[in-house]
């Protein structure tokens, strides 16, 4: 990203993301927040008008397989640990693919699968037993952090990610895995 960049944010959350975003690109940028959740957009709004960082950014309530955005508009798109919630994987990275300009570049942080099996056997279990365990006991809510680890497992892998993206109409796609490949970072550009 540069300055002056126009930034969009999927899945952005609290919008701490967007806000980071926003103080790169400047006066001159604008940065765009999209999530499906008007609660989620509301707290980060909040959040945005007490850390005074308004000025160039607009927040909006969307999904991502849809997104309300002029075509070729955008230099950048950010979505992190939101694509495995999206129903239509397919069809929100031509949503997204649409409104990059040529050029643009989409990175996508997500969960993905551990590249050791070890890992894997370790982490499947963290997921499945622990995770919810821990859920239970100390938000009283098993069956939401049971669906963090569903969500996880059935979220394509690096290689089927990076598929994905070729199929839509990206170029240049690769990734990078972090921590063994429990999280990975793909990025694609817009021919």
């Amino acid at each position: 990203s540069r300055p002056a960049e126009a930034i969009l944010v999927i899945a952005g959350g609290a919008g701490a993301l967007a806000r980071g975003f926003s103080r790169f690109v400047g006066r001159e940028g604008e940065v765009i927040e999209v999530d499906v959740m008007a609660a989620i957009l509301e707290g980060g709004r909040e959040r945005l008008i007490d850390k005074g960082a308004t000025g160039n950014m607009e927040v909006v309530q969307a999904g991502a397989q849809a997104l309300p955005v002029k075509g070729s508009s955008v230099d950048c798109i950010s979505i992190a640990f939101g694509l495995r919630n999206v129903t239509d994987k397919a069809l929100a990275l031509r949503s997204m693919l649409r409104v990059l300009r040529p050029g643009g570049r989409l990175l996508v942080l997500e969960f993905s699968k551990p590249t050791s099996a070890l890992l894997g056997k370790v982490y499947d279990q963290y997921s499945f037993q622990i995770l919810p365990a821990m859920g239970r006991l100390i938000a009283q809510d098993a069956d939401s952090y049971r669906y963090l680890a569903e969500s996880i497992r059935k979220h394509p892998d690096q290689e089927t990610l990076l598929g994905m993206m070729e199929d839509a109409g990206f170029g240049e796609c690769r990734y990078h895995n972090m921590t063994g490949g429990v999280v990975a970072l793909h990025q694609g550009f817009k021919p």
